[in-house]
């Protein structure tokens, strides 16, 4: 009986790994064969790889696409995770008396749709002349509930006989914030790292509303435009949609182990 439930459960997780992997496959070998033999469901790889990608590359601007997409991500991510780390310990080290209102009302905010601020935030950098700059796209995500918050719980299973250790060396709050409070949470902003770095780099909506202009397209734009033109090419939308997918997959695997350790809220 426990021989043949291991067996239904491997079975399981075999079905779902194919399932899982399956569009992933079918995109490799896509990005290898023209339009018309992806429509038909050809599984084989072709010999359409060098046509699709010089076609790709005289469409598109490739390559100022990536860059705006590679800067916009790593800046972004950057910003985030130094403004909310410090308001998640912030939030969990010092006590004040409108610390627990506060936060309350900033957990409030995750719940107001985007739609709702979309047009306020965009007359907003409109008047600032901030429009069409990767200014615009990543100040608003510069700080989120969500990941103050994650910084704010993970902060807690943080050793405050570290922090008491370096006040009696002689330390300051910000020598403590980054001279121990940042080297021991490792694991943590990897985590957040690699969530931010995702959030960024997928994010469509808002450069879609404040990008206005071709050479400042990101990359999730320009797929999105390749595959809304009126006769779409699936042979260059699969090489369009490897190229964005590879430095997302490329992250996660470096950081995979650290990864797994934030989000177990793992402190070494």
């Amino acid at each position: 009986m426990k021989r043949i439930r291991l067996m239904m459960v491997h079975t399981f997780l075999i079905l779902a790994t194919v399932c899982s992997l399956f569009p992933f496959l079918w995109m490799l070998v896509g990005m290898t064969n023209s339009s018309s033999d992806i429509v038909k469901g050809k599984l084989k790889i072709g010999n359409m790889l060098s046509t699709n990608i010089n076609k790709l590359l005289e469409i598109t601007s490739l390559g100022n696409s990536f860059k705006m997409s590679l800067m916009i991500a790593v800046i972004g991510t950057l910003c985030t995770l130094v403004l909310c780390s410090m308001a998640g310990y912030g939030f969990e080290i010092y006590r004040t008396k409108g610390k627990d209102r506060l936060f309350g009302v900033l957990l409030l905010s995750m719940m107001m749709p985007f739609a709702a601020v979309m047009i306020p935030m965009f007359r907003m950098f409109s008047q600032a002349g901030l429009l069409n700059t990767s200014t615009a796209v990543i100040l608003p995500s510069m700080t989120t509930a969500f990941m103050i918050f994650f910084f704010m719980q993970n902060t807690k299973s943080f050793p405050r006989e570290l922090l008491q250790a370096g006040r009696v060396d002689g330390l300051g709050e910000w020598s403590l914030f980054f001279r121990i409070f940042v080297p021991t949470m490792k694991p943590i902003y990897a985590a957040a790292s690699i969530i931010t770095f995702m959030n960024y780099w997928n994010s469509f909506m808002w450069p879609l509303i404040v990008l206005q202009t071709q050479d400042k397209k990101t990359l999730p734009l320009v797929v999105s435009s390749l595959a809304s033109s009126y006769n779409p090419d699936y042979g260059v939308i699969m090489v369009a949609i490897v190229i964005t997918t590879v430095p997302t997959l490329v992250i996660f695997f470096l950081m995979q182990k650290q990864f797994v350790q934030g989000m177990l809220g793992s402190v070494k």
